[in-house]
């Protein structure tokens, strides 16, 4: 198993991006837990400080720990019910912004490789032929001596999937802990990941609607 991480949530006020009768949306900052974790002192999270100022506010989704961007949530049981289907049934469209490693040759491409848990390693994730299947999009959106801005598409939500597929590709995401080695890992303040996008159907109109949280790196 990977040493424990020294959690040290953020200071900092919420975002609260939208909100209505049936539902939360919030830009998550990096470092903070999307619900609360196993082990003690990890009770703070985006769900906790959320619910501190709207009570009513139930999980949707989560986002990793490391990772920053727009994270829904619902005010019912029954937008919650709603929105959990519009992911479970790929409905829901996400975009993300990551800077990786290295200068990428192509300008476009798909990844489709099938992921599982590195049990002995855990919390990381792995390609495995029997892992469950799993499929990203990227585009470059820019270039820097050494390093890529990318934007990436998930078709799947696998945990960890574009941070496993980007080193797939031999191009880790920058500052990521568990998958970044050497300067790629160490040389950055945070994980270069965000949610910058998230697209679904509103619970109540049933009309697509569009969130986005402005990229913070």
């Amino acid at each position: 198993m990977i040493a424990d991480f020294d959690y040290r949530p953020p200071d900092v006020p919420l975002k609260i991006l939208f909100e209505d009768a049936h539902l939360l949306v919030l830009d998550k900052p990096a470092g903070l837990l999307s619900v609360p974790g196993k082990l003690e002192g990890r009770q703070d999270c985006l769900l906790s400080r959320l619910q501190a100022a709207r009570w009513d506010a139930l999980l949707v989704h989560r986002l990793d720990c490391d990772t920053s961007g727009v994270m829904i949530f619902a005010r019912t049981k029954q937008a919650q019910g709603f929105l959990s289907q519009e992911f479970e049934k790929r409905r829901a469209q996400k975009t993300y912004i990551a800077r990786v490693a290295g200068e990428m040759a192509e300008d476009s491409g798909h990844v489709d490789l099938p992921l599982c848990a590195d049990w002995p390693n855990r919390p990381r994730q792995m390609v495995s032929p029997e892992g469950r299947p799993a499929q990203t999009d990227w585009q470059v959106i820019g270039r820097a001596p050494g390093e890529t801005r990318l934007r990436l598409t998930p078709h799947t939500g696998r945990s960890h999937q574009l941070r496993v597929h980007m080193l797939a590709l031999g191009h880790p995401i920058l500052g990521d802990p568990i998958y970044a080695t050497g300067p790629a890992r160490d040389g950055h303040p945070r994980l270069m990941l965000h949610a910058e996008t998230l697209s679904l159907h509103h619970p109540a109109t049933g009309q697509r609607v569009e969130f986005a949280a402005p990229v913070p790196f």
